[in-house]
């Protein structure tokens, strides 16, 4: 068992710089503190209950790991969170990972060596087992991401639900060739709305076709590509449900540079509701997620889980297909969506 003389002599430090990393000392650079970090990683160091009973007072910080800061999405729900902590004298961290496995380990780190007092998992690149060993340090919460063998509170939205009946909506307007985007990464997010959309299609007997699926739409630019590919095709879509709006805009966009009208050549559907989506010519037909209400939700959750106030539970909140000229002309519409 690694010892922390050895940690000192992994990192090329003394034992007093380790002891000050372990201890969450304010006074050390953060270049050694990542050489300290780093080697206790590589020998699977873990501070002794005598070390962790030094560090019983807590930091006062939670960390938020979530995949891409630039994603509109996620920063609404970051300025949520920080606002909600901050009320309850608490700061945030924000992990950015970037779909990295090997990142989002390395931010959990930060669990194992008491510098955050919780973390709140808005996304998850790693299996639920690389995941599980960390919650002997620490609360962790699922918000957004869902993960069934995962036995942590978890703040959830019936994402295959709202892909369905997002589709439902093109199906129910004439549509049969309908197109379908997502990112290139996989995680349980946009595999349920992939189901959710393969699913409408099967109920109304309509052929679910991969050359209309593109798998590599994560923003505007992305979705410009697909209007530019799209053009090409004999017999193109009438009708594409993209997983963003950021995807959305520029599928708008770009089709409107090309002479097409939409919806009369292309019916559009975003997802997220973000501002973009009402402000653009013609707005948006999206699904509305209720990003202010996760974030405080996920607040609460977590300080109820650094208390010890909660046990496993799963909150599920609801979505709304938000209906605008995108795919219906002029008309506007609402439809709350039901949790199954």
């Amino acid at each position: 068992m690694a010892t922390i003389e050895d940690v000192a002599k992994l990192a090329g430090l003394s034992r007093t710089t380790v002891s000050r990393v372990i201890n969450n000392h304010p006074y050390v650079s953060q270049t050694k503190r990542q050489q300290v970090l780093h080697a206790m990683k590589e020998l699977g160091y873990v501070p002794n209950s005598s070390a962790r009973s030094l560090r019983n007072q807590r930091t006062g910080i939670i960390a938020v790991l979530i995949p891409r800061v630039t994603n509109l999405f996620f920063s609404k729900f970051i300025e949520t969170l920080e606002i909600t902590i901050s009320k309850s004298d608490y700061q945030l961290i924000v992990c950015q990972t970037q779909y990295s496995k090997e990142k989002e380990l390395t931010y959990l780190d930060l669990l194992k060596t008491r510098q955050i007092d919780g973390v709140i998992m808005a996304s998850l690149e790693n299996d639920w087992k690389e995941v599980h060993p960390y919650l002997q340090y620490g609360p962790i919460i699922l918000v957004n991401e869902y993960e069934e063998k995962a036995d942590v509170p978890t703040i959830s939205l019936n994402q295959k639900r709202g892909a369905y009946e997002a589709t439902e909506h093109l199906i129910k307007l004439g549509h049969k060739r309908i197109a379908y985007c997502c990112g290139q990464h996989k995680s349980n997010v946009a595999k349920e709305r992939e189901k959710g959309f393969k699913q409408a299609l099967i109920d109304y007997q309509l052929i679910i076709d991969e050359e209309l699926t593109y798998r590599k739409a994560d923003d505007i630019e992305s979705g410009r590509e697909i209007i530019k590919s799209i053009i090409h095709l004999q017999k193109p879509p009438t009708a594409i449900f993209t997983g963003s709006d950021e995807v959305a805009a520029g599928i708008i966009a770009e089709a409107k540079r090309v002479g097409w009208s939409i919806p009369e050549n292309l019916a559009v559907v975003g997802f997220d509701n973000q501002p973009i989506a009402e402000l653009l010519q013609p707005p948006i037909t999206t699904v509305h997620q209720p990003v202010q209400e996760m974030a405080e939700k996920a607040a609460l959750v977590l300080f109820n889980k650094i208390h010890n106030k909660v046990s496993t539970e799963i909150l599920s909140l609801p979505l709304k297909l938000i209906i605008r000229a995108s795919t219906v002309g002029e008309e506007s519409e609402v439809k709350e969506m039901v949790s199954r």
